[in-house]
């Protein structure tokens, strides 16, 4: 079973930035989803990558704030958001697996395997 392993949440003050860092050691994975979850709230895609860190998908809400990379070569995958507001405030989310051939909010992958999570909180 391979655990995802998330890093880079904390608190910080609203418009600040933050970078998540996912970590898949050991594996060969194609397609890389960044979702999270809010208290009470249901749970949010916000990104994908895919295709070797060339294609990119991101949900509607996240576009122009949050930006997946993944680093040349290796299982790491990055979640930049800049502009932080309070409403981004929630346990942010990894999941890999095979990519599904197509995209929708926020996700284009099969989710074979996911993290713990790592908290992040805006004031």
């Amino acid at each position: 079973h391979v655990q995802l392993v998330e890093s880079g949440g904390g608190s910080v003050q609203a418009g600040g930035s933050l970078r998540l860092s996912c970590v898949a050691p050991g594996y060969q994975i194609n397609c890389f989803h960044w979702f999270r979850r809010a208290p009470g709230k249901e749970r949010e895609g916000l990104a994908a990558v895919y295709n070797g860190g060339f294609s990119t998908h991101y949900a509607d809400s996240v576009l122009g704030r949050f930006t997946i990379s993944q680093e040349n070569g290796k299982n790491i995958v990055y979640l930049q958001i800049d502009r932080l507001e309070p409403e981004d405030t929630a346990m942010y989310y990894c999941a890999a697996g095979k990519y599904l051939g197509w995209c929708i909010g926020g996700n284009c992958c099969r989710q074979d395997f996911w993290g713990q999570g790592t908290q992040v909180t805006v004031s």
